[in-house]
């Protein structure tokens, strides 16, 4: 069976990418054998699983210079699922070639219009890689949601103005996931206390990538 790669991207820092990837990755690797790619030079995804008590439940590897994404298919084909920590940046080869590498690009936005409108770029670069990667599909993830509070009319303009559909699931604002980045693990490794954390990223798992 063939790997399935999802790619976690933004142009913008600081939108949650590295949470959402390594969460993911360990929802994915109870189902099946599961590599994180770490395409961040800051190498965010490896540390966050070298400085773990215990294991983490996917494999983390970190990955420069020119690939493509036949050689990445080929090199990470014993796993079933791949999850690409892009970098902050649109213009380095990891963030193009991640685009037409993977099946599933999923885009984390902070609930501000602001910070929606600092990613314009993006539909553009997606539809660029489409001629390429035809199937490619690709969801915006509202991140750091507070609970209870509604979207702003601003925030929906904006949503509206960038085009891409956005996942029914959404991720909250949990001081459980800042945890489980300081311990090196997933929430789904930190008890009743990752439980509602761990809900939110299964249901990111089974809106876009099934079981």
């Amino acid at each position: 069976m063939a790997t399935h790669v999802t790619a976690v991207i933004n142009q913008k820092g600081g939108a949650g990418k590295t949470t959402l990837a390594m969460n993911l990755a360990a929802g994915l690797a109870r189902r099946a054998d599961t590599v994180v790619i770490d395409l961040d030079p800051q190498g965010s995804s490896r540390q966050w699983a070298s400085q773990g008590s215990e294991p983490f439940p996917a494999t983390v590897k970190q990955i420069g210079g020119k690939w493509d994404a036949r050689t990445l298919h080929q090199n990470y084909r014993a796993y079933r699922h791949m999850v690409l920590d892009c970098p902050p940046s649109l213009d380095s080869h990891a963030s193009l070639q991640a685009l037409r590498a993977c099946d599933v690009a999923l885009i984390p936005v902070l609930p501000s219009p602001v910070d929606l409108w600092a990613s314009l770029r993006l539909p553009q670069e997606i539809d660029e890689a489409r001629k390429v990667n035809k199937n490619l599909r690709a969801y915006l993830v509202l991140n750091q949601l507070e609970p209870k509070s509604a979207l702003s009319a601003a925030m929906h303009e904006a949503i509206e103005e960038f085009g891409i559909p956005v996942l029914q699931a959404v991720v909250r604002r949990r001081a459980v996931y800042r945890g489980a980045a300081l311990e090196g693990v997933s929430v789904y490794q930190m008890g009743s206390r990752g439980a509602q954390a761990a809900a939110e990223i299964e249901a990111i798992i089974n809106e876009v990538i099934g079981t």
